[in-house]
């Protein structure tokens, strides 16, 4: 038999004279044209309304004026109304969307084919010319009016709006309380509890994760979607820049402060359905996703480790 020659040192030692391997990060020339491009259409779109006759210092000059604060009030309250009625409608549609009544089954399938199926828009101007249908509105010994007077055009934004949210609320509901398993209710009908019970305590709760994401998504929608009333003469924000617009003679610049105030009012919400996702996410994941500025320290530790190391190394 042949001898076999055996090294004292480990195995995964190199041979003697060797050079370390040194990994060389792959190039992606794409991602830097990519960007070239990019930063170049910026820089062409800034020069374009650099040239053009904008007057930019009427915008901060009317960003915080009482009209526009005002309108911006009457958009945050026409939001939040429109949402209360379309997440109250929501839930009662899921609930009679899944009865096995067929008739409340039936009336539900309707209203949310019916408001899901037209336009918010053409909505809104038909609430707003019923008076050429109906003169009076007669509820017996409780209201009696012109019909006129009754629908203000507060009223048609919130019944507009608030009316169609709810035809899609109904649908996020529905699939929410669809995403609990069945056992969960034959669980809690076994113990004694009711039907109207059971919903309150053991389905819906556990449908809010599915509902939350995108009822957020709903509720900065539907910020954007007042401008719309703008139509049925309600002074919220558009109206409000558009009429100041007119008599400022800066009408471009008024429409520049409104998309300003949007965008300022959306971010704010965004934020809000960030923490509130983050909340119901509790229980069905290890770790919760880090915050923004948890994000940006750990951002902020990173580099001043890299640079520590850096110059230790140095």
């Amino acid at each position: 038999m042949t001898d076999i020659d055996k090294t004292d040192g480990p195995a995964d030692t190199p041979p003697a004279g060797a050079e370390a391997i040194k990994a060389i990060p792959v190039r992606h020339y794409g991602r830097y044209v990519t960007a070239v491009v990019a930063l170049a259409l910026l820089g062409a779109v800034v020069y374009a309304f650099s040239q053009g006759k904008i007057n930019w210092g009427a915008i901060p000059d009317y960003f915080f004026n009482d009209r526009v604060l005002s309108g911006v009030g009457k958009t945050l309250l026409l939001t939040v109304l429109s949402m209360a009625i379309g997440i109250v409608g929501g839930i009662v549609l899921a609930v009679m969307r899944l009865s096995r009544n067929p008739v409340t089954s039936s009336i539900a399938w309707f209203y949310i084919w019916f408001f899901r199926g037209t336009p918010v828009l053409v909505q809104l101007i038909v609430w707003f010319n019923l008076g050429l249908v109906f003169e009076y509105i007669n509820l017996g010994p409780f209201y009696k009016n012109e019909w006129s007077d009754f629908m203000t055009p507060f009223l048609t934004a919130l019944l507009g709006l608030g009316l169609n949210e709810a035809a899609y609320m109904a649908e996020i509901c529905r699939a929410g309380l669809l995403a609990v398993d069945e056992g969960q209710t034959e669980a809690s009908h076994a113990l004694g509890m009711s039907h109207s019970k059971t919903l309150r305590r053991i389905v819906i709760p556990q449908a809010m994760r599915v509902i939350v994401p995108p009822t957020g998504n709903e509720v900065i929608n539907m910020l954007k979607t007042t401008s719309l009333v703008s139509v049925v003469q309600y002074s919220e924000l558009l109206r409000v820049a558009q009429d100041i617009g007119q008599t400022s003679g800066a009408p471009a610049e008024m429409l520049f402060l409104a998309a300003a105030w949007y965008l300022l009012l959306t971010s704010i919400f965004s934020v809000g359905q960030y923490y509130l996702e983050r909340y119901y996410a509790r229980g069905s994941s290890r770790s919760l996703p880090a915050t923004p500025f948890q994000k940006i320290r750990a951002n902020l530790l990173s580099l001043s480790n890299r640079s520590s190391s850096t110059g230790g190394t140095a």
